[in-house]
């Protein structure tokens, strides 16, 4: 009987303390509200300005830090099973699902432009093509490239954007002032290689880049070399912003050349065109399906590249120094030219995002590449699990895809009217809220990401699978 009191009075304690402390998060989401949230201002047809008061708005947020306090504090007192080596066995079912699901999931990528065009219709297949589609593989390239410096080398990088920036400016340069030497015309027909061109320069100067970075901050670990490289990023914006003779500036570059069929046939409404060739009636869906492809294998060369080098003598230098750089050096290894290729082949990747994303707008401009670009594709490899492609790729299409559907909630600004009273209710003005959101649930619930168990890249007669609280973050 003294025992079940005593547990009972624990309890009743633990309960306290939980009530206690979710309050007290509650009540500090409300005064943070107040200035953000409960008055919003809102201009006429003259430009006057007026608030707008929200209190149901500030309840929402005020509840759901209660719950969320509460949730994590009972997840907390919860007893911690002791951490392993290894990781439990796998299951039959598992092993199944883990062989078959590449091949599944590479059949739906391939499938996934038809089957959304004969579904929708060219028109309503657009948006899921381009938003959703090539949207979410820029970025899952994007984020297997910084997994290479951050996730494998340990080099923690806070301005990779900047090579990101690199790669775009570079092709818009190149293909907008030496466009006429890569164009030609044969019998009547003409040839375009602007695109397969500057792809692989823009890849090149982007890792030349990676080199010039690389070399200041060899000496450099842990926050001095992320303050480094977040003033490199930061320098190159500012660069593309007042260089206007260079960049034009906050104005951009605009009238980038288009994709073209391996340059052959351009994808517009002319005689000679892809659409007149094949005998279809010209739409613009086509040329989004073709750079959809062009996405997805970069991608996937990108997959291919890393895993390979993971295997290589480079890759596991590059794994020995996110753990430890002292025992690098102890046994050998050349820590300059370790980091040094991870930052031009991280940086070489970004690169080929870049080019690709600046065909794909048409126009580029300082804005595209600030610090939060930065922090998305960081966001994205820390929350899939450092070192997992197949992580990362989850996380990206987590990220990106929840951004792009919070444009599609109508239902939401109908409900937030109706209920709570709030007009004009836009639910993309609280991507970053939802975004610090997602990273404090994910930091507390799988705090090694999506993926938390890592396949070592070399091992002794059996392959096995270990916590991923084992692996070091590493400190650069």
């Amino acid at each position: 009987m003294a025992i079940a009191a005593t547990t009972a009075g624990a309890d009743a304690s633990a309960y306290a303390v939980r009530l206690k402390e979710s309050l007290s998060a509650a009540l500090l989401t409300a005064l943070l509200c107040v200035p953000i949230i409960l008055f919003h201002a809102e201009a006429d047809a003259d430009g006057v300005l007026y608030l707008i008061w929200r209190p149901g708005m500030v309840l929402i947020f005020s509840g759901l830090a209660f719950a969320g306090r509460y949730a994590v504090l009972a997840a907390s007192d919860r007893p911690k099973a002791a951490r392993v080596a290894v990781a439990a066995a796998p299951s039959d079912a598992w092993i199944a699902i883990k062989r078959w699901l590449p091949l599944v999931g590479l059949v739906f990528l391939v499938a996934f432009p038809m089957a959304t065009l004969l579904t929708l219709g060219p028109a309503g297949s657009l948006k899921w093509i381009d938003s959703y589609g090539i949207q979410i593989l820029i970025y899952v390239m994007l984020g297997w490239g910084l997994n290479i410096v951050v996730g494998l080398a340990g080099l923690l990088d806070l301005g990779y954007v900047a090579f990101y920036a690199v790669g775009a400016y570079a092709y818009s340069l190149i293909s907008t002032n030496y466009h006429d030497y890569f164009t030609f015309t044969i019998f009547g027909w003409d040839f375009d290689f602007v695109f397969w061109v500057c792809l692989p320069l823009a890849g090149l100067l982007a890792a030349t880049w990676g080199l010039i970075l690389g070399f200041p901050v060899l000496r450099l670990r842990g926050d001095y070399l992320a303050i480094v490289t977040l003033a490199f990023g930061e320098i190159i914006r500012t660069i593309l912003v007042n260089w206007r003779e260079f960049s034009g500036g906050t104005a951009g570059i605009t009238s980038i050349p288009k994709i073209t069929f391996f340059g052959w046939l351009r994808f517009a409404d002319v005689p000679n065109g892809f659409d007149s060739f094949f005998h279809m009636d010209y739409a613009p869906i086509h040329a989004k399906i073709f750079l959809y492809y062009v996405i997805l294998a970069l991608a996937l060369l990108t997959n291919a590249i890393t895993l390979r080098l993971r295997r290589l003598p480079i890759g596991r230098a590059w794994e020995a120094l996110r753990e430890d750089e002292i025992a690098c050096r102890s046994l050998g290894v050349n820590t300059r030219n370790t980091k040094l290729t991870a930052f031009a082949l991280g940086a070489f990747f970004a690169g080929l995002a870049g080019s690709f994303f600046a065909v794909r707008q048409g126009f580029v401009s300082p804005e595209s590449f600030t610090f939060s670009e930065s922090a998305t594709i960081l966001a994205i490899v820390v929350l899939g699990g450092m070192g997992s492609q197949i992580g990362v790729a989850l996380a990206a299409t987590a990220l990106i895809g929840g951004f792009e559907l919070l444009r599609q909630l109508d239902w939401l600004k109908e409900l937030m009217l109706v209920v709570f009273r709030v007009p004009d209710f836009d639910p993309t003005q609280y991507r970053g809220l939802l975004f610090g959101l997602a990273m404090v649930v994910m930091m507390v619930l799988r705090p090694r990401g999506f993926v938390s168990t890592r396949t070592p890249s070399i091992f002794l007669k059996e392959r096995k699978v270990v916590s991923g609280d084992l692996v070091s973050e590493g400190r650069g």
